[in-house]
């Protein structure tokens, strides 16, 4: 990571060694602990809990991480799995229980995020008070993903072509995807509209150019993020759930969360939103998520409705 990259958050920026690799994370604030955990995109990092980040420091101790391949963790040639971001959800947990007590914590995540969250919440629940998933991938459609346990919908074949027949192929290929301009054309397909975050698409520009940045992204592209056994592992889950997800953009067809509402652990929010709701209406998106943290675990629900659904 080049020195010209400035810290996606405020706060102090610690790194450790982990089984996922070298792993950055920013903490600030005081209070009980809260996770945060950024999406997996061509661009990502831990800029895209911003809003969160800022607003949760005031009366929390607020942890948001770079992923493997994002940020200031390392992003080395290696095989970019579920498998191994769900270990670097399990190891920075650790280091949030070690800094700030052994109690159950809260935590967030974005998108394909989700599902690490998710998978790490299912393998230690004692871990995790609370999960909110921000719209989550495994709802599109009404397709089930139950295969065999840690399975991926992974194409090597496509993988393959990605990285190319020689070297810097596959580099080349991901400056083409992450030129000013189409990391703004994603970033209004994420919003629904053109009014995007513009301090995050300038930062999504600046983190894009760091040696390594084309890794993740290529296993991304061929699908071997994302896993084949998900509706599986959001069964699985025991602490209280929340998600959420706005109603323009790419990311509005979650027909498939008919699988997890009958499981009366889950809360349901549905913002006039894009994809980032809480980038649009922070008050909003910080208000719901409030009520739902202040919902004893396993006791009632914050809001009304026979599917337990609100829409904002």
């Amino acid at each position: 990571m080049t020195l010209e990259v400035p810290a996606a958050v405020s706060g102090e920026r610690f790194e450790f060694a982990s089984q996922a690799g070298r792993l950055s994370v920013y903490i600030a604030g005081q209070g009980p602990p809260l996770l945060l955990i950024h999406s997996i995109n061509a661009s990502a990092s831990a800029a895209e809990m911003r809003p969160l980040h800022e607003h949760y420091r005031a009366t929390r101790t607020v942890f948001s991480v770079d992923l493997p391949g994002y940020g200031f963790s390392e992003r080395s040639d290696r095989n970019y799995t579920p498998r191994l971001m769900t270990d670097a959800v399990h190891a920075v947990t650790e280091q949030v229980r070690a800094r700030c007590g052994p109690a159950p914590i809260d935590a967030l995540a974005l998108s394909l995020s989700s599902e690490y969250l998710a998978r790490a919440a299912a393998e230690a629940p004692g871990g995790y008070r609370s999960v909110a998933l921000v719209s989550p991938t495994g709802f599109m459609g009404l397709r089930q993903w139950r295969g065999a346990p840690g399975t991926t919908r992974g194409l090597p074949w496509l993988y393959k072509a990605l990285r190319g027949p020689g070297a810097g192929w596959g580099g080349a290929l991901f400056r083409t995807l992450t030129k000013p301009g189409v990391i703004r054309y994603f970033l209004q397909r994420t919003w629904g509209s053109k009014g995007i975050d513009e301090a995050l698409w300038a930062y999504d520009v600046l983190t894009t150019q760091a040696a390594g940045a084309e890794h993740v992204p290529l296993h991304f592209l061929a699908a071997n993020l994302f896993s084949a056994d998900i509706h599986s592992v959001y069964e699985r889950l025991q602490m209280p759930v929340w998600m959420s997800h706005g109603v323009r953009g790419d990311f509005t067809d979650y027909r498939g969360k008919v699988i997890v509402e009958a499981c009366p652990n889950w809360q349901f929010t549905v913002f006039p939103t894009g994809a980032l709701p809480y980038f649009e209406i922070p008050q909003d998106f910080c208000n719901a998520y409030d009520r739902f943290l202040a919902t004893p675990p396993g006791g009632g629900h914050f809001d009304e409705g026979p599917n337990r659904s609100l829409r904002v």
